[in-house]
């Protein structure tokens, strides 16, 4: 033998690589067809030979094995980063459900605070808009307030980290408030609601979005890959949303429809955009806004 890049004499070389296992495939494809081969490792190199006479029939069967189990690019993909904030924007809703739950039970300045801040149809449809975003720090007892906080911090910690804390938590609260107001226009003018479930599954809602989100070049899919984050939200939406007598099953699913809707809006985005502090404080501080400016409202309205 010669050089490296000389095969010996008699002989064809037709695969050169570094990586064995592309040479042992070759080899295994020629060996199962009866097709005499060497293989020799040489200089970092991993190298097929086969005879002279051989050689066209040795292609073709290699040629015809790639073509019928072509080699998938790898996926160019970039993951998403995870802005900062999730955190905190958790730890500002557990004190703001703790807050209004401790203000509700002390009738805190005299006021019925849950009188003053459910969401009842009839009301919220005859101008009493601050309800639809009232309702959703109230809660019944402790066994729903402790639900909420728990799937509410999992799925805002999440959403925070894909889109920031401050962007996170403000798309939330709108999207809960706009998921409140469409169950208050299917539901009867004397249906009664409250409690963080909508806004949890708004959250939940921004997730799927995230996750449907066109992360890189267009690629072919298969339907159930596509659209297997949606299908894992209406599970995820049925197995925890529809359970317990006084669960309000359609304040859940308009939750989550609502922030579907609005969450595939915030996924454009740019992520330069979201990775500025500047940005993710203000839409914080404005979430945290519309929650107080409701209570605000609703407060002097009831006062």
């Amino acid at each position: 033998m010669g050089g490296m890049d000389e095969s010996p004499v008699g002989f064809e070389t037709l695969v050169k690589t570094p990586v064995r296992a592309e040479c042992s495939e070759s080899r295994l494809v020629l060996t199962s067809v009866g097709i005499p081969n060497r293989v020799v490792f040489r200089d970092g190199l991993w190298m097929l030979f086969v005879r002279d006479e051989h050689a066209a029939r040795a292609r073709a069967e290699l040629r015809a094995f790639h073509e019928e189990n072509p080699v998938e690019a790898p996926d160019q993909t970039a993951p998403l980063p995870a802005f900062e904030g999730a955190t905190a924007g958790v730890l500002v809703y557990a004190i703001t459900l703790a807050l209004v739950a401790l203000y509700t039970a002390h009738r805190t300045y005299g006021l019925e605070w849950l009188e003053a801040g459910q969401m009842q149809s009839g009301q919220v449809l005859s101008g009493q808009w601050w309800r639809i975003v009232t309702a959703l720090t109230l809660h019944l007892d402790a066994g729903h307030i402790g639900s909420n906080l728990v799937f509410g911090s999992v799925f805002g910690l999440l959403a925070g980290r894909a889109f920031g804390g401050g962007v996170a938590w403000l798309t939330i609260v709108v999207a809960g408030s706009l998921g409140n107001l469409a169950n208050a226009l299917v539901q009867p003018a004397t249906h009664t609601s409250i409690g963080a479930s909508t806004a949890v599954f708004a959250a939940l809602g921004l997730l799927v979005a995230h996750a449907l989100r066109n992360r890189g070049p267009a690629r072919r899919e298969r339907a159930l890959r596509r659209w297997s984050p949606l299908i894992g939200g209406v599970v995820l939406l049925a197995m925890t949303g529809v359970g317990g007598e006084r669960t309000d099953v359609m304040a859940h699913v308009t939750g989550f429809l609502a922030g579907l809707v609005v969450s595939l809006l915030v996924t454009f985005i740019p992520l330069a955009l979201l990775g500025r502090p500047a940005v993710q404080r203000t839409t914080g501080v404005a979430a945290l806004l519309i929650v107080l400016g409701a209570w605000i409202v609703g407060l002097a309205a009831a006062g």
